[in-house]
């Protein structure tokens, strides 16, 4: 099947360069993406600017479909927010409260975290992801502690947790530098880290969205030292805002940039900017069209990136379906209304929830293969041909990793 459909795709492909109304520039890109060669930034800049959702679907699904067929893969994993809190003041951010709204807000401790772990003993959970607010009393012991008792308590569980907005805050705080505070992590029990905080890299946009907290150079330095570990993370970037299409392009740049450098980084996620509640609520959000636009683009662009991952509780289920067209292979898992950070910004699932039956099924209806992966992307199973029971119990155990 797989081998069909990407003859297929191939087609598709062939037949757009023979459009003789394709301008050169477009025309030079496709041939390259044609022959697995690099594009540059300057034609990054041009997809934006000059390509359109056909053109841009073509070469994206081309790329998709070489990579993994049809495979579309999710995971089983639960969620564990800290605090909405935050000594940090992002404009765009609808979840967060300063602690002058502390009322608001919640701050968990160490038990009450660890029984969220305990919770979902004898679950089929792959994963435990820990993100959060920012706050003085969640340091480096803290964390240490957490993740040796969860260790401890469940080895097969994987601990993805921390972005580094969070890392930056505590070494600083505890005078050590990244290397020794990523040595640290990973010795209490860390084993990945998620792609929030990056945002938009340039700090021409940065520093109108997000000031304080870590700079963009500052976010890949900390990723860096992880890759030198040995650690896998993944990478996001906060689209359809302020930014212009060239500021999206250097951000991916400097993501393709370190790859080459570490091959650590899985997957890039691009979140789309809801306006909700927040500080930038008078800046329109972008169309679908310019969603999966972007979607198609980071997939041809971040050509050392294995996988391009959507959220279907923040674009809407039928634009996740759409999403697997224009170059996104991942569209996470099922989920109860534990998480937050997107339905408090205006998200299409106000109360997001799906069986692992429907989200199955909503993989199958547009022609693709559902997998179910643990965090490394290893199969756990394989649910092209697997029959369901008439009946299926709705999980408590699915819950969407925020910006993962």
């Amino acid at each position: 099947m797989r081998k069909v459909f990407s003859m297929e795709a191939e087609g598709n492909l062939q037949l757009l360069l023979q459009n003789p109304d394709l301008s050169a520039d477009l025309k030079h890109i496709a041939e390259k993406v044609l022959n697995n060669e690099r594009i540059t930034f300057d034609e990054g800049v041009i997809l934006y600017e000059q390509g359109d959702l056909g053109y841009l679907g073509v070469l994206a699904n081309y790329i998709r479909e070489k990579r993994h067929g049809h495979k579309t893969y999710f995971n089983r994993n639960f969620h564990i927010e800290p605090t909405n809190l935050c000594v940090y003041d992002c404009k765009f951010c609808s979840y967060s409260r300063l602690l002058k709204q502390k009322s608001e807000g919640w701050e968990y401790t160490m038990d009450e975290m660890f029984n969220m772990v305990t919770k979902y003993d004898g679950e089929p959970v792959t994963e435990v992801h820990i993100v959060g607010g920012v706050l003085p009393q969640y340091d480096v012991p803290f964390y240490q502690e957490l993740f040796s008792r969860i260790r401890a308590h469940r080895p097969e569980l994987h601990i993805k947790a921390l972005t580094p907005v969070e890392y930056h805050y505590i070494f600083k705080k505890a005078k050590i530098d990244y290397a020794t505070g990523m040595r640290l992590m990973q010795e209490a029990g860390l084993q990945s880290i998620p792609g929030g905080g990056a945002e938009i890299f340039h700090p021409e946009v940065r520093d109108l969205i997000s000031k304080d907290k870590c700079t963009g150079d500052q976010w890949l330095a900390i990723h860096e030292e992880w890759h030198k570990l040995g650690g896998r993370s993944n990478a996001t970037m906060l689209y359809g805002h302020i930014e212009k299409f060239w500021h999206r392009v250097d951000h991916m740049e400097r993501l393709r940039q370190l790859q080459d450098k570490t091959g650590g980084f899985q997957t890039f996620i691009p979140l789309k900017f809801r306006n909700q509640d927040n500080q930038m609520s008078h800046v329109p959000e972008s169309t679908v069209v310019e969603d999966l636009r972007n979607y198609a683009v980071a997939r041809i662009y971040l050509d050392n990136f294995d996988h391009i991952k959507a959220y279907w509780a923040m674009i809407s289920r039928t634009t996740a379906q759409l999403s697997l067209n224009f170059g996104v292979d991942d569209i996470d898992g099922t989920l109860d209304d534990t998480t937050k950070i997107y339905s408090m910004a205006g998200a299409e699932e106000q109360h997001p929830g799906m069986s692992t039956k429907q989200l199955v099924e909503l993989i199958k209806n547009v022609g693709r293969q559902p997998i179910e992966r643990d965090t490394l992307y290893n199969v756990v199973t394989d649910f092209t041909n697997f029959e369901f029971p008439e009946t299926e119990p709705k999980p408590q155990y699915y819950k969407l990793p925020v910006i993962n």
